[in-house]
């Protein structure tokens, strides 16, 4: 045989050897997969990954917990889920994934436990349980600091560490959102609305509907939607807007401001709130007339005269009458009246919503006409009542708000009011202002300087 035929038969030889390696290296990932799926199988599905924001979770509603697992699922029935400590929630399945949504923000410092049982896969075959542990991190919030110096906006937490993010000469109110703050300050007495980052970066200016005064700032619970009564600069006899309703979105500061109102009616808007989980808005005009409405143009729901609107617990609304505080819930228009307190806890002032059904209320006895000590006291949906905080007779409890939680109470509260002198700002308030946090099972957590804590959905009022 010549070289050629020589070179030419080994490498045959080599070429069969290496699809021999090649069909030998496939079967043996043939079997190890197929081993892999059989494993599985057997098994049950396992955790591959979890995705979570705990940071989110313990400031807003609607966070969400997602396993993904080594099958597809079987649909997950919220009796199969236990959550520890107890915590609401709902449940969805995609695919190879099971997310936990919490339908309330959850209580910060704190390990919780998410523990599926009976987790099948859609093939079938045995099933498993899964279990993860996360920890909340700290609760902050924001503050204003009003003073002759120049206005603050801090960063608190709830050891009374506070970091400035925003200062300016004159800050008359501001609120918060899931990633923004919406300052609102005046200049040359005019309103001028300023959108940054939560850490007080990027100032942008939000348009307005022209040059003139905003009151009564708002954010809605979820998204980026702020609201504000909005009155000319130039407002005479002869003319111009007075407190009307606007909306805007801090996601697109330039846009144009959308007016709400509601035909036929007064439409000077008295006092106003984002119904929390919708696209509706709670408006009480100059003539006492409360309305529920649409942004989006729905004809109004119509619900009566009041006098004030306390404060909303989702869709139930906490509405001063004429002839006393009521409870609307306004998804039917159904109403009762509010559970009334023994009458030697005193009168009712302020009324403060709670996710379950029972509200914080300012209770304030008296001796013939002089208020003893008011107490914020917690009153269930039954009128039981568990006191929470006691304020002196000397200092003026100005505002109650809940954390988004529900786990702790802001007082807003200006001590020794009657040596006290008001600032000269178009919301006129105590120069000294403290906000005191409590637990609601009466204990004291910090006192913080200032007012306007973030957990409030409008500012104090006189």
């Amino acid at each position: 045989m010549s070289s050629d035929g020589r070179r030419a038969q080994c490498r045959r030889r080599l070429a069969r050897g290496f699809s021999l390696r090649v069909v030998a290296v496939v079967i043996v990932l043939g079997v190890v997969a197929v081993a892999a799926g059989v494993v599985t199988t057997l098994q049950g599905p396992r955790v591959t990954s979890v995705q979570s924001d705990a940071t989110a979770a313990v400031s807003s509603a609607g966070s969400r917990f997602i396993f993904e697992t080594t099958q597809s699922l079987q649909e997950v029935d919220a009796a199969q889920v236990t959550v520890t400590p107890a915590a609401s929630f709902s449940v969805d399945t995609s695919g190879r994934s099971v997310g936990i949504r919490f339908t309330d923000p959850l209580w910060d410092e704190t390990t919780y436990t998410i523990r599926i049982d009976g987790l099948a896969g859609v093939g079938g075959g045995p099933t498993s349980t899964i279990e993860e542990s996360f920890t909340t991190p700290k609760l902050h919030a924001f503050v204003l600091q009003r003073s002759e110096g120049g206005d603050k906006i801090y960063r608190v937490d709830l050891a009374g560490d506070a970091t400035p993010v925003i200062e300016a000469d004159h800050i008359e109110d501001f609120r918060s959102t899931a990633g923004h703050l919406v300052v609102s300050t005046l200049e040359d007495d005019a309103s001028h609305l300023v959108v940054t980052r939560a850490d007080g970066s990027h100032p942008q200016e939000l348009t307005l509907p022209g040059t003139g005064i905003v009151t009564n700032l708002q954010s809605a619970e979820r998204g980026n939607t702020i609201g504000y009564t909005y009155t000319d600069a130039d407002l005479s006899a002869s003319g111009g807007r007075e407190s009307l309703l606007f909306t805007g979105s801090t996601a697109d500061p330039t846009a144009k401001p959308a007016d709400i109102a509601v035909s036929g009616a007064d439409p000077r808007v008295e006092d106003w709130r984002f119904v929390p989980g919708t696209d509706s808005i709670l408006m009480l005009t100059f003539d006492g007339a409360l309305s529920l409405v649409s942004p989006s143009g729905g004809a109004p729901v119509e619900l009566g005269n009041a006098i004030g609107i306390d404060d909303l617990a989702g869709t139930t609304a906490f509405i001063e009458r004429v002839d006393g505080p009521a409870v609307v819930d306004l998804t039917t228009a159904d109403e009762k009246p509010l559970p009334p307190t023994p009458a030697d806890l005193g009168q009712t002032g302020s009324v403060a919503a709670l996710a379950d059904g029972s509200t914080l209320r300012a209770l304030t006895p008296f001796d013939g006409m002089t208020p003893r000590a008011t107490t914020v006291t917690r009153v269930d949906a039954d009128g039981a009542a568990t006191p929470v905080a006691e304020v002196a007779p000397t200092d003026a409890l100005l505002q109650t708000c809940v954390s988004p939680s529900g786990r702790y109470a802001a007082l807003v509260v200006a001590p020794d009011i009657v040596t006290d002198t008001y600032d000269g700002y178009l919301l006129p308030l105590p120069t000294k202002l403290e906000t005191r946090i409590y637990t609601l099972d009466g204990t004291q957590v910090v006192a913080l300087r200032g007012f306007d804590i973030s957990w409030c959905r409008k500012a104090p009022a006189l």
